[in-house]
């Protein structure tokens, strides 16, 4: 995925601009989106003990339930749910578009060692469903009955900041009025030995919307989705985007990669730079997402400027960046507006 000049305007053929207008955290040590601007952890937040139980979570792989949970309050923060939680947006045109690079391993790995020792006759058609690549998409689509599109990226570091982009380019596209993007990743022993080091519970999910769109309904946007590139290193990412060229950048989200970056220090110049994982630990596919949720808290502060996340770099196979921007001035609301939903 290139950039293009539709990426630098963050407009698609049909003219339109898309802007967030929910955001929901499972996370631990993470109240509300505005504690994302730090320090973290933080106290309280997303307890997994409590918050993955439920007659709605039976039967469902640990990210699969991360998902819903962080789905469900990005979708209450957007105004899209009544009283009983049912979506109330246009379910045939809302896209699903799921982060996550380890998300099932777990139920794969248990699949592999169940057919080892007891053959297939073994497997329980309850847990079958896990294995698919796309059952955490499936599963956030089916608890609200959305009939858009409906995918997972999962394609290493980069891989949030892509699924941020493909859900825009769905919408700017036509194919689809609005999308749910959600960045997950499971703490278990699965991932934990894949990476060699403890992982973390980790949700996120973001509600991606037309401006337009967003306007009629009276919602809020917190964020404008204003550049994306995918490149070879981090001075072509910038340049693509636009972000040395679209007014200054008053927050950098990296993943600590960006100083290996050929110039990256004089192409940008942020007045405070903020590493999740650097606190939080480990986030891969989730992260991307996150980062676009960490920039929303930025913006609907107050606070001066773009903001700009980056991932990937020398040690990575590419490097992606997003450039957000504030939403037009008469859709702006304030942390107090929003009430600063998990």
């Amino acid at each position: 995925m290139n950039a293009t000049s539709t990426a630098r305007s963050g407009r698609g053929p049909n003219g339109r601009e898309v802007v967030v207008t929910g955001i929901g955290l499972a996370l631990p040590g993470v109240g509300t989106y505005g504690d994302l601007l730090g320090p973290l952890p933080g106290e309280g937040g997303f307890d997994p003990a409590t918050g993955l139980v439920g007659r709605e979570l039976r039967h469902k792989d640990r990210a699969s339930r991360l998902a819903l949970r962080a789905a469900e309050f990005a979708l209450h923060d957007a105004g899209l749910t009544d009283a009983d939680a049912m979506f109330t947006g246009a379910a045939d045109s809302t896209a699903v578009v799921v982060s996550a690079n380890w998300g099932n391993a777990d139920s794969v790995c248990e699949a592999v060692d169940t057919i080892a020792t007891a053959g297939v006759t073994g497997l329980s058609p309850l847990g079958l469903p896990q294995t698919s690549s796309n059952v955490i998409a499936g599963w956030v689509a089916i608890r609200y009955r959305l009939r858009g599109p409906n995918l997972t990226v999962s394609n290493g570091v980069t891989s949030g900041l892509d699924a941020v982009a493909w859900a825009r380019n769905l919408i700017t596209a036509g194919r689809a009025e609005a999308a749910v993007v959600v960045g997950v990743e499971p703490g278990n022993h699965v991932v934990t030995k894949i990476l060699g080091e403890h992982s973390t519970d980790a949700a996120v999910a973001v509600v991606l919307e037309p401006a337009d769109a967003a306007a009629s309904r009276g919602a809020r946007p917190s964020a404008t989705i204003a550049g994306y590139a995918r490149s070879r290193n981090l001075a072509e990412a910038l340049a693509s985007t636009g972000a040395t060229e679209g007014g200054p950048v008053g927050l950098w989200l990296t993943d600590g990669t960006e100083s290996a970056g050929a110039g990256a220090g004089r192409l940008l110049a942020a007045t405070r730079r903020i590493d999740l994982e650097s606190q939080l630990g480990p986030l891969s596919g989730a992260l991307g997402v996150l980062q676009c949720a960490t920039a929303a808290a930025h913006l609907a502060s107050g606070a001066a400027g773009n903001v700009l996340a980056t991932v990937g770099g020398p040690r990575h196979d590419a490097t992606a960046a997003l450039l957000l921007t504030p939403p037009p001035p008469a859709l702006r609301p304030s942390m107090q507006e929003r009430g600063q939903h998990p």
